[in-house]
């Protein structure tokens, strides 16, 4: 774990465990910038400790990328929190839990994420103030949605050129807040839509309001489409994944797509057109950083119209370049962080 840390550049991981309310808890924190840290936290079921630390350590630093590449002044941080089989109070466990953050005396600024809800948010908030996205500021997944939404523009543009997507065929994967709102987004754009979920009432609605075709999960990775946009779990696009793509490009919400920076090159060498994710993702994290900050809502809304401009820039320096996307995304990141 030490070894993950220092190839991460993650500085602290903290953890707690509260035998009263269950509650078993891990934050990261990634430096690189004399800021606080901010990320959501995850409230999931992993199948070990280790797995849970593994996530959180490697998200912080993707937020660190993610909130420098975005003009943000935060360092990254995630937090996980293991979903047990039964929970006795769900509020009481997130109230222990602001308490924890509350003990990081405003190193570490929590946030929504996988998992977790508003409701979640103002427990916390009953324990310490280095919360946001409660019920009073909102859910930042529309933001997140709408940010995506603006990043299959560009990189329909970069790719196909055009930004019109009418008629175009996009593959979602995942229909949680984000990826039922990018459906929405992008059928009113006049998309033709593809979808799967593991939840087949998600899927059944998609169809009745979208006219979404259903795909088996499986199967949607290697159907024929234009754009493939994953807004569901991370590491889908692996070396045998990338194989057996059949689309122009793949633009989604997910965090950590990619299993190696390889696999960024891997689509390069296809021709398959990559929107890093902790750029094109990036709208929550832009609409909980400067809401915290008191920004107003035009600000929020001027600093999301610039996601589809930074991936442009992006595709430009790596055609450029004779780079993938990835690795320039990366580049740039790392300058911005450490220097």
């Amino acid at each position: 774990m030490l070894a993950l840390m220092q190839r991460t550049r993650v500085e602290t991981v903290h953890m707690t465990v509260d035998p009263v309310t269950g509650l078993r808890a891990i934050v990261a924190i990634h430096g690189g910038r004399q800021a606080p840290a901010l990320g959501g936290c995850r409230y999931l079921a992993y199948p070990d400790e280790e797995s849970a630390m593994i996530d959180a350590i490697r998200l912080a630093e993707t937020m660190s990328y993610k909130a420098a590449l975005a003009g943000l002044p935060f360092n990254g941080g995630k937090a996980v929190i293991l979903r047990g089989p039964h929970v006795e109070d769900r509020a009481l466990l997130f109230e222990a839990f602001g308490r924890f953050i509350d003990s990081l005396q405003g190193r570490y600024i929590t946030a929504v994420d996988s998992g977790t809800s508003t409701a979640d948010m103002d427990c916390v908030a009953q324990a310490t103030a280095y919360v946001t996205s409660t019920t009073q500021a909102g859910d930042p997944s529309a933001h997140t949605a709408l940010g995506v939404f603006a990043g299959i523009r560009s990189t329909a543009m970069a790719r196909l050129g055009s930004d019109n997507l009418e008629g175009l065929r996009v593959a979602i994967q995942g229909l949680g807040h984000v990826g039922y709102g990018l459906a929405e987004h992008l059928h009113a754009a006049g998309a033709e839509l593809l979808v799967c979920d593991t939840d087949p009432g998600k899927v059944q609605l998609a169809v009745e309001q979208f006219n979404a075709r259903p795909i088996a999960g499986e199967a949607l990775p290697t159907t024929p489409c234009d754009i493939f946009a994953p807004c569901a779990n991370g590491g889908v696009l692996s070396a045998k994944s990338v194989a057996q793509l059949r689309c122009a490009a793949v633009a989604g919400s997910a965090n950590a797509q990619l299993t190696s920076l390889d696999v960024g090159d891997l689509l390069e060498s296809r021709g398959i057109l990559y929107a890093p994710d902790y750029v094109i993702n990036a709208g929550g994290l832009i609409q909980v950083a400067l809401q915290y900050q008191g920004a107003e809502a035009s600000v929020i809304t001027t600093h999301l119209r610039q996601i589809g401009k930074r991936l442009t820039d992006i595709f430009a320096q790596a055609q450029a370049s004779h780079h993938s996307p990835a690795r320039v995304a990366q580049a740039m990141a790392e300058r911005l962080v450490y220097g």
